[in-house]
């Protein structure tokens, strides 16, 4: 560890996938000639955290903010110096998580929409490529026109059509029928005037942009992989 580099708490499972992918990124992104080079990351990869998915779409599930306060608070008192979250929706309790420890806690939505709006050309609509749930909280909407830009989601039948992809992801499931759904929601986006596309799932990050995609897009993941090792080496 390099003197002054900072400890990176990882709040994971959500999917453990998606967490995985987030460490393989972050591994393959961070300059390194040798072991001693890559960051220090404290990874509490929980899948028992209650679905989001239930709590905020369903509205039948238990409600996850206990579970990911305990978790911060439990990476905070083992020595991390900030937490980052590589899961869109569960940005929605960060508010909370924040006021329960007393290290920093990266923003991924913050950090993918500045992102969006510092490209060149900056895109005018944003496609969004997200659980239902994103849509729903309003997680990036507001902060999407603040920066003036616009959020586009899909119809609701395509919409229903991406969360039976996230679901296969999760379950491991994921096959050809589910690519070409994905594509098919790009394309409605696109219809609807998507200019630049977010991927604002980290599930759907595991498998990469969708196909016939033709637009800039940004991958939230990525943006986060970014500011950690930017925010470790501070």
């Amino acid at each position: 560890m390099r003197i002054g580099e900072k400890v990176v708490g990882v709040i994971g499972g959500m999917g453990p996938a998606a967490t995985v992918d987030f460490m393989r990124r972050l591994v393959a992104a961070t300059p390194a000639h040798d072991d001693m080079d890559h960051l220090h990351v404290m990874v509490d990869n929980n899948p028992k955290i209650p679905s989001r998915i239930s709590a905020l779409i369903e509205g039948t599930g238990a409600d996850p903010m206990p579970a990911l306060c305990k978790m911060a608070k439990g990476l905070e008192a083992q020595g991390a110096d900030f937490l980052v979250i590589p899961c869109n929706t569960a940005h929605h309790y960060l508010p909370t998580i924040a006021r329960s420890v007393h290290i920093p806690v990266l923003d991924m939505v913050d950090l993918s929409v500045q992102k969006l709006a510092a490209a060149d050309p900056k895109p005018r609509h944003i496609g969004l490529l997200a659980s239902p749930a994103v849509r729903l909280v309003g997680l990036y909407q507001k902060r999407i026109e603040q920066m003036g830009m616009k959020a586009i989601f899909p119809s609701p039948h395509y919409e229903s059509r991406l969360l039976e992809v996230i679901k296969a992801i999760k379950s491991g499931q994921f096959g050809t029928s589910h690519r070409q759904d994905y594509a098919a929601v790009a394309e409605n986006l696109m219809d609807a005037g998507a200019d630049a596309f977010l991927i604002a799932c980290t599930e759907l990050s595991v498998i990469g942009p969708p196909l016939e995609a033709s637009c800039p897009i940004v991958d939230s993941l990525d943006v986060l992989v970014e500011a950690t090792i930017a925010t470790a080496r501070c």
